[in-house]
Protein backbone atom coordinates (compact mmCIF):
# COMPACT_ATOMS: atom_id res chain seq x y z
CA UNK A 1 0.00 0.00 0.00
CA UNK A 2 2.81 2.44 0.91
CA UNK A 3 4.58 1.71 -2.35
CA UNK A 4 1.38 2.30 -4.35
CA UNK A 5 0.76 5.60 -2.62
CA UNK A 6 4.36 6.64 -3.26
CA UNK A 7 3.91 5.97 -6.97
CA UNK A 8 0.72 8.03 -7.06
CA UNK A 9 2.36 10.88 -5.20
CA UNK A 10 5.40 10.85 -7.51
CA UNK A 11 3.11 11.03 -10.53
CA UNK A 12 1.20 13.96 -9.09
CA UNK A 13 4.40 15.84 -8.30
CA UNK A 14 5.55 15.46 -11.92
CA UNK A 15 3.04 17.97 -13.29
CA UNK A 16 4.91 21.02 -14.66
CA UNK A 17 4.64 24.18 -12.60
CA UNK A 18 3.43 26.02 -15.70
CA UNK A 19 0.16 24.12 -15.43
CA UNK A 20 -0.63 25.35 -11.93
CA UNK A 21 -2.62 28.27 -13.29
CA UNK A 22 -5.07 25.75 -14.67
CA UNK A 23 -5.42 23.91 -11.34
CA UNK A 24 -7.98 26.31 -10.02
CA UNK A 25 -11.44 26.02 -8.60
CA UNK A 26 -14.29 24.66 -10.68
CA UNK A 27 -17.32 24.15 -8.50
CA UNK A 28 -20.81 22.77 -8.24
CA UNK A 29 -21.97 24.48 -5.05
CA UNK A 30 -23.98 27.64 -4.64
CA UNK A 31 -22.13 30.93 -5.02
CA UNK A 32 -22.95 32.14 -1.49
CA UNK A 33 -20.33 34.35 0.11
CA UNK A 34 -19.34 35.22 3.64
CA UNK A 35 -18.15 38.74 4.43
CA UNK A 36 -15.41 39.42 6.92
CA UNK A 37 -15.74 41.36 10.14
CA UNK A 38 -13.21 44.03 11.09
CA UNK A 39 -11.23 43.59 14.29
CA UNK A 40 -9.05 46.07 16.12
CA UNK A 41 -5.92 44.88 14.33
CA UNK A 42 -7.10 43.22 11.13
CA UNK A 43 -9.81 41.42 9.22
CA UNK A 44 -11.34 38.03 10.06
CA UNK A 45 -13.39 35.66 7.91
CA UNK A 46 -15.25 32.42 8.51
CA UNK A 47 -15.89 30.54 5.27
CA UNK A 48 -18.19 27.56 4.87
CA UNK A 49 -16.73 25.05 2.41
CA UNK A 50 -19.45 23.38 0.35
CA UNK A 51 -19.06 20.22 -1.67
CA UNK A 52 -18.24 20.39 -5.36
CA UNK A 53 -18.67 17.61 -7.89
CA UNK A 54 -20.85 15.68 -5.41
CA UNK A 55 -17.68 14.92 -3.43
CA UNK A 56 -19.36 14.75 -0.04
CA UNK A 57 -16.66 17.09 1.29
CA UNK A 58 -17.45 20.00 3.60
CA UNK A 59 -15.69 22.11 6.18
CA UNK A 60 -14.87 25.54 7.51
CA UNK A 61 -11.96 27.84 6.74
CA UNK A 62 -10.96 30.61 9.13
CA UNK A 63 -8.86 33.47 7.76
CA UNK A 64 -7.38 36.23 9.86
CA UNK A 65 -5.44 39.05 8.20
CA UNK A 66 -3.12 41.26 10.27
CA UNK A 67 -1.19 43.65 8.09
CA UNK A 68 0.28 41.35 5.45
CA UNK A 69 0.27 38.23 7.61
CA UNK A 70 -2.59 35.86 6.80
CA UNK A 71 -3.42 33.01 9.17
CA UNK A 72 -5.44 30.23 7.54
CA UNK A 73 -7.07 27.40 9.50
CA UNK A 74 -9.12 24.72 7.77
CA UNK A 75 -11.12 21.86 9.22
CA UNK A 76 -12.64 19.63 6.54
CA UNK A 77 -14.47 16.32 6.39
CA UNK A 78 -15.57 13.87 3.71
CA UNK A 79 -12.35 14.00 1.71
CA UNK A 80 -10.62 11.02 0.08
CA UNK A 81 -8.92 9.19 2.98
CA UNK A 82 -5.14 8.98 3.00
CA UNK A 83 -4.77 11.12 -0.11
CA UNK A 84 -3.12 14.55 -0.58
CA UNK A 85 -5.57 17.37 -1.27
CA UNK A 86 -4.27 20.38 -3.15
CA UNK A 87 -5.83 23.57 -1.79
CA UNK A 88 -5.62 27.20 -2.82
CA UNK A 89 -6.97 30.70 -2.45
CA UNK A 90 -8.27 31.79 -5.86
CA UNK A 91 -9.70 34.91 -7.42
CA UNK A 92 -8.80 38.41 -8.54
CA UNK A 93 -6.90 41.23 -6.85
CA UNK A 94 -7.77 43.64 -9.68
CA UNK A 95 -11.54 43.84 -9.35
CA UNK A 96 -12.68 40.96 -11.57
CA UNK A 97 -15.64 39.05 -10.10
CA UNK A 98 -14.35 35.46 -10.06
CA UNK A 99 -16.38 32.91 -8.11
CA UNK A 100 -17.18 29.22 -7.69
CA UNK A 101 -18.91 28.20 -10.94
CA UNK A 102 -22.10 26.18 -10.89
CA UNK A 103 -22.96 22.95 -12.72
CA UNK A 104 -23.54 24.82 -15.98
CA UNK A 105 -19.74 24.90 -16.39
CA UNK A 106 -19.87 21.13 -17.10
CA UNK A 107 -19.80 21.60 -20.87
CA UNK A 108 -19.49 17.94 -21.85
CA UNK A 109 -22.23 16.79 -19.47
CA UNK A 110 -20.19 14.08 -17.77
CA UNK A 111 -21.17 15.21 -14.28
CA UNK A 112 -17.74 16.65 -13.43
CA UNK A 113 -16.73 20.30 -13.73
CA UNK A 114 -13.08 19.90 -14.64
CA UNK A 115 -10.32 22.42 -14.12
CA UNK A 116 -10.44 23.51 -17.75
CA UNK A 117 -14.22 23.86 -17.77
CA UNK A 118 -14.16 25.98 -14.63
CA UNK A 119 -11.23 28.21 -15.57
CA UNK A 120 -13.28 31.16 -16.94
CA UNK A 121 -15.19 31.40 -13.65
CA UNK A 122 -12.77 30.61 -10.86
CA UNK A 123 -9.73 32.67 -11.78
CA UNK A 124 -6.07 32.23 -11.00
CA UNK A 125 -4.31 30.91 -7.89
CA UNK A 126 -3.24 33.66 -5.51
CA UNK A 127 -1.98 31.46 -2.68
CA UNK A 128 -1.12 27.76 -2.56
CA UNK A 129 -2.09 26.49 0.89
CA UNK A 130 0.90 24.22 1.36
CA UNK A 131 2.07 22.90 4.71
CA UNK A 132 5.60 24.30 4.28
CA UNK A 133 7.77 26.18 1.82
CA UNK A 134 6.56 28.23 -1.13
CA UNK A 135 2.94 29.43 -1.13
CA UNK A 136 2.90 31.08 -4.56
CA UNK A 137 0.84 29.75 -7.47
CA UNK A 138 3.98 27.93 -8.63
CA UNK A 139 3.36 25.54 -5.73
CA UNK A 140 -0.18 24.78 -6.82
CA UNK A 141 0.62 21.13 -7.51
CA UNK A 142 3.29 20.61 -4.87
CA UNK A 143 1.35 17.61 -3.60
CA UNK A 144 4.22 16.53 -1.35
CA UNK A 145 3.58 19.76 0.62
CA UNK A 146 -0.22 19.63 0.60
CA UNK A 147 -2.18 18.29 3.59
CA UNK A 148 -3.26 14.64 3.55
CA UNK A 149 -6.67 13.51 4.78
CA UNK A 150 -6.60 10.98 7.60
CA UNK A 151 -8.08 7.48 7.46
CA UNK A 152 -11.55 8.90 8.08
CA UNK A 153 -11.32 11.60 5.40
CA UNK A 154 -10.76 14.43 7.89
CA UNK A 155 -8.22 17.17 7.29
CA UNK A 156 -6.86 19.88 9.59
CA UNK A 157 -4.62 22.67 8.37
CA UNK A 158 -3.10 25.75 9.98
CA UNK A 159 -0.46 28.12 8.67
CA UNK A 160 0.44 31.82 8.81
CA UNK A 161 1.50 33.11 5.39
CA UNK A 162 2.98 36.44 4.27
CA UNK A 163 0.88 37.84 1.42
CA UNK A 164 1.27 40.61 -1.11
CA UNK A 165 -0.26 44.01 -0.53
CA UNK A 166 -2.64 43.31 -3.42
CA UNK A 167 -3.95 40.19 -1.69
CA UNK A 168 -4.24 42.07 1.61
CA UNK A 169 -6.23 44.81 -0.11
CA UNK A 170 -8.60 42.42 -1.91
CA UNK A 171 -8.81 39.39 0.36
CA UNK A 172 -12.58 39.81 0.64
CA UNK A 173 -12.90 39.08 -3.10
CA UNK A 174 -11.13 35.71 -2.97
CA UNK A 175 -12.22 32.14 -2.25
CA UNK A 176 -10.88 28.87 -0.83
CA UNK A 177 -10.85 25.61 -2.81
CA UNK A 178 -9.79 22.04 -2.01
CA UNK A 179 -9.18 19.40 -4.70
CA UNK A 180 -9.38 15.60 -4.96
CA UNK A 181 -12.54 13.51 -5.35
CA UNK A 182 -13.53 9.83 -5.31
CA UNK A 183 -16.78 9.45 -7.30
CA UNK A 184 -16.62 5.64 -7.43
CA UNK A 185 -15.99 5.37 -3.69
CA UNK A 186 -12.99 3.05 -3.82
CA UNK A 187 -10.88 5.17 -1.48
CA UNK A 188 -8.22 6.31 -3.93
CA UNK A 189 -7.60 8.41 -7.02
CA UNK A 190 -8.10 6.35 -10.19
CA UNK A 191 -9.07 6.81 -13.83
CA UNK A 192 -12.77 6.09 -13.38
CA UNK A 193 -13.55 9.61 -14.62
CA UNK A 194 -10.81 9.61 -17.22
CA UNK A 195 -7.55 11.49 -17.51
CA UNK A 196 -6.84 14.92 -16.10
CA UNK A 197 -6.58 17.65 -18.68
CA UNK A 198 -3.52 18.86 -16.77
CA UNK A 199 -1.56 15.72 -17.58
CA UNK A 200 -2.86 12.51 -19.22
CA UNK A 201 -0.80 10.49 -16.73
CA UNK A 202 -3.00 11.78 -13.91
CA UNK A 203 -6.60 10.79 -13.12
CA UNK A 204 -9.27 13.44 -13.28
CA UNK A 205 -10.15 12.53 -9.69
CA UNK A 206 -6.80 13.81 -8.40
CA UNK A 207 -7.23 17.34 -9.76
CA UNK A 208 -10.99 17.89 -9.74
CA UNK A 209 -12.24 20.23 -6.99
CA UNK A 210 -13.86 18.82 -3.87
CA UNK A 211 -15.07 21.94 -2.03
CA UNK A 212 -15.22 25.70 -2.35
CA UNK A 213 -16.14 28.69 -0.18
CA UNK A 214 -16.40 32.39 -0.96
CA UNK A 215 -15.06 35.05 1.39
CA UNK A 216 -17.25 37.98 0.39
CA UNK A 217 -20.26 38.76 -1.76
CA UNK A 218 -19.17 40.72 -4.81
CA UNK A 219 -22.84 41.03 -5.85
CA UNK A 220 -25.70 41.60 -3.43
CA UNK A 221 -25.62 41.90 0.34
CA UNK A 222 -24.44 39.42 2.94
CA UNK A 223 -24.46 39.24 6.72
CA UNK A 224 -20.99 39.70 8.28
CA UNK A 225 -19.62 36.71 10.14
CA UNK A 226 -16.92 36.82 12.79
CA UNK A 227 -13.62 35.08 12.16
CA UNK A 228 -11.71 32.51 14.21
Amino acid sequence: MAATRSVRLTALMAVPAALTIALAAPALASDGHNSGSPTRHGQDYQVGLQQLNNSGASGTAYLSLHGRQLTVKINAQGLVPGQPHAQHIHGSTTGHDFHCPDASADKNGDGIVTTAEGLPAYGDINISLTTSGDTSKAGGLAVDRMPVADANGNLSYARTIPVSQAVANHLQNLHVVQHGIDPNGNGKYDFGKGKSELDPKLPQEATAPASCGMLHATTGNTTPMSGH
